[in-house]
């Protein structure tokens, strides 16, 4: 029972970490980057480049003034953030978990008429030991940006994808789920354990969230149920209008625990 409490009461203080990997990635425009028209990192141009870095190692270093000093009074993200609660999002992440390390790597980027668009994917790892258990978080975030004079004025998140594991023997855990569908469009979600499971006990559960400003710092409770398979497998139908929600495992074997969380984009156009 033990292995549930954790996974239970872990999740609440870690689901910032999970959500909050874009606070250092680079913004872009919202209008969809014509990948035709976009060059390669190779052709960047070097300020793109340092300001890549630079954020990252104020971030890992925890500097909040440090971050937010690329971010524009105007910022906008497509999850409804600002810079103000940016700020506070990072304060409260940071004060909890102080050992995050952050790696962005640029992926695409073309000139536009006011600055820069580029598309980033920032992977952040870190580790920390409650009740003398280590929880290891592995995360990635692809965004896409939009810079001026550089700094960020606007963020879009692409795809994101967390995962947390604790415990000698977590269990390795397999996801099936789009990165995006239609709105009213039907979808499996499967959260397969890969390693048999010989007479382990599994529990497991999913929890479906909006991608909203204020689930940023909210923290829901998972209750866990005696799983008959190896896995977790649910079907859902995304909302009727175009939005984005995390999808969330959680997986309890004897010897460990896996969390891991996928976005759903609701796009139209599809």
């Amino acid at each position: 029972m033990c292995l549930v409490l954790v996974a239970k009461s872990r999740l609440k203080s870690w689901k910032t970490a999970f959500f909050l990997t874009f606070g250092v990635a680079i913004a872009l425009n919202q209008l969809p980057l014509n990948r035709a028209d976009a060059a390669t990192p190779e052709t960047a141009p070097a300020a793109l480049k340092q300001v890549l870095t630079q954020i990252d190692t104020a971030a890992t270093n925890k500097n909040v003034a440090g971050v937010l000093q690329y971010y524009s009074p105007k910022f906008t993200h497509s999850d409804g953030l600002t810079r103000q609660t940016l700020e506070q999002s990072l304060t409260q992440l940071w004060k909890q978990h102080p050992q995050l390390t952050y790696r962005t790597e640029l992926k695409s980027w073309q000139p536009i008429a006011s600055g820069i668009q580029a598309e980033t994917v920032t992977y952040i790892t870190g580790t920390q030991t409650v009740n003398g258990q280590q929880l290891k978080l592995d995360a990635s975030l692809e965004t896409r940006h939009k810079i001026e004079n550089n700094q960020i004025v606007r963020q879009d998140v692409i795809a994101e994808n967390n995962r947390i594991t604790s415990g000698q023997n977590p269990p390795s855990v397999k996801i099936n789920l789009p990165s995006q569908v239609r709105p009213g469009q039907e979808f499996s979600f499967d959260a397969i354990v890969q390693e048999p499971l010989e007479n382990d006990l599994l529990l497991g559960s999913v929890l479906e969230e909006p991608v909203t400003a204020n689930g940023y710092l909210t923290f829901p409770t998972v209750d866990l149920e005696l799983l008959s398979s190896g896995g977790v497998f649910k079907v859902g139908r995304a909302p009727k209008t175009p939005t984005s929600q995390w999808i969330s495992a959680v997986l309890v074997r004897h010897g460990g625990i896996t969390m891991v969380t996928q976005r759903l984009r609701v796009v139209d156009g599809k």
